[in-house]
């Protein structure tokens, strides 16, 4: 009986002569590909060879004992600090910054291609214009919505990026992926990465400080200020303007010279038992973390102290205004996030609008059932004392050498939903913002459909986002790297590319 080629080529695989045969063979050809990559002989994609392979890693020199200390950028940086401003719940960009007239124009019309559209809570209906009216802003005369006036008075000093792109429609992997460059948990923040590479030019504070909404913490928490798989010593601190750090503060029974001494007693302690161990680099770090929480419980309550800020102040943030007590707690954080980079603080990551509490839509930006009722509560709460906290920062000079970034997990779509009065998840196109050192403003740059839907021209996806706020702070994101379970990981993952077209050509700071 003749045998089909299967069978015979299945029986050969069993032969157990031809398996060790192949099996030599194989491993003789990986080891030659090895040898001949270490010496550079293997042929690869001239674009794949370019960016990745004669790149080596950059890692910082890290002391032990000082693991904050300043350290060399990369390259010439424009900026030396940033402050990242972060609505959770997925702020629309069609009611803020990103104006469609095709939604006035087609407003009740099914959205074309999208019959019968399913996005993360169900069934669209039609294409809805935005409740608020955009009006030209500045002398650029760029078009912002009345649901962020003061903000939009700012249009002059902001650079828009209109077509960014994420890469899920869930919150929680939303703000990991905004945050860290991955879904997942357990990645470090671009907060951890830039103050691994950078340091901090004040010793008596964190290097990274988040500073949450006064509801409470975003929905996926530290992951948003997380270390991952870098030092500890890089996490984020937590703390805000109604809520400081916890268990800083003398007990009332121990008195302040007392408190001195014992602390100076410790010190001695410690510097000679890292003397008998001097490479104990766990050790070192160790001290170093309770020599920094011990000068935190001075430099904490002075830069918390508001108390020093004059009232024109108070009132030009709005953090006295006694009709909207939730604006005024935000206001004091944005007052909070000035004081910290007034102090040299690297990085602030601060928070507008926090996990759901409360029933949907009433804690942030997560508008899926009535956007008008909902926005118009969160709208002046992130407006006036956001406005305030740039102009702040430019009239003190400290716009020259800080890159501001607003952004958010995601945007929203051109429709309302089936059935309700709000717009539903859409990761395919919407729109961040910079200001300060570092960024052309006024300026624009990409763009979004004629519905606002999907990014179309010069898209920006979170690789590239944050490989341009790398940049700026003088760090190449292809070369910053962690060695770490096998593998040299990178905030940019495998991809990104600065966006060089929205940068200014002279760096105006020094990192």
């Amino acid at each position: 009986m003749t045998q089909s080629p299967s069978v015979f080529y299945g029986r050969h695989l069993l032969n157990r002569r031809a398996f060790f045969e192949d099996t030599a063979t194989g491993l003789s050809g990986i080891a030659l590909a090895a040898i001949l990559g270490q010496q550079g002989l293997l042929r690869a994609d001239q674009a794949h060879d370019a960016t990745v392979s004669k790149k080596t890693p950059l890692r910082p020199e890290i002391q032990a004992a000082r693991p904050f200390a300043s350290r060399q950028a990369h390259f010439p940086a424009r900026a030396k600090r940033v402050l990242v401003i972060f609505c959770s719940g997925a702020c629309s960009h069609l009611d803020t910054f990103d104006y469609k007239p095709e939604l006035i124009r087609r407003h009740g019309e099914p959205l074309p291609g999208g019959d019968k559209l399913i996005t993360f809570q169900g069934e669209q209906g039609n294409v809805t214009r935005s409740p608020w009216k955009f009006r030209p802003r500045g002398e650029c005369g760029k078009m912002i919505s009345d649901l962020v006036p003061h903000l939009g008075d700012l249009a002059d000093d902001l650079c828009f990026l209109h077509s960014v792109k994420g890469k899920t429609n869930t919150h929680g992997p939303g703000e990991n992926y905004m945050s860290t460059g991955f879904t997942l948990d357990g990645f470090p923040s671009i907060g951890a990465w830039s103050t691994y590479a950078l340091g901090t030019e004040n010793e008596n504070l964190p290097s990274y400080i988040a500073i949450p909404d006064p509801r409470g913490t975003p929905q996926n928490s530290v992951n948003n200020w997380g270390s991952g798989f870098l030092p500890a010593a890089f996490q984020g601190t937590d703390f805000n303007a109604s809520l400081p750090i916890r268990n800083l503060a003398r007990p009332d029974s121990i008195s302040e010279n007392s408190d001195k001494a014992t602390r100076s007693f410790l010190q001695r302690f410690n510097e000679r038992h890292l003397q008998q161990f001097p490479g104990d680099t766990e050790l070192a770090a160790r001290i170093s973390s309770y020599e920094l929480a011990a000068r935190m419980q001075i430099s904490i309550p002075q830069v918390s102290d508001l108390s020093t800020e004059s009232e024109s102040t108070l009132a030009m943030y709005g953090a006295s205004d006694s009709q909207n007590t939730l604006k005024a707690a935000y206001a004091r954080n944005c007052i909070l996030a000035r004081r910290l980079m007034e102090q040299g603080v690297r990085f602030v990551q601060l928070f507008n609008g926090a996990y759901q509490t409360g029933g949907e839509g009433v804690s942030n930006w997560d508008g899926h059932k009535s956007i008008e009722q909902q926005y118009n509560l969160h709208g002046p709460v992130l407006d006036q004392p956001t406005a305030a906290l740039i102009r702040d920062l430019k009239q003190r000079g400290l716009m020259q050498d800080t890159l501001v970034v607003w952004c958010t997990e995601f945007g929203r779509m051109p429709t309302f939903q089936k059935g309700a009065s709000g717009r539903d998840h859409n990761p395919e196109g919407f729109t961040c913002w910079m200001a300060g050192a570092g960024v052309k403003a006024p300026f624009s740059w990409g763009a979004t459909d004629e519905f606002g839907h999907k990014a179309v021209e010069n898209v920006v996806d979170v690789h590239d986002f944050h490989a341009t706020i790398l940049h700026i702070l003088g760090l190449d994101h292809e070369r910053l790297t962690f060695y770490y379970n096998g593998l040299e990981r990178r905030l940019t993952d495998v991809s990104g590319t600065a966006v060089q077209e929205i940068l200014t050509s002279v760096p105006s700071g020094s990192a």
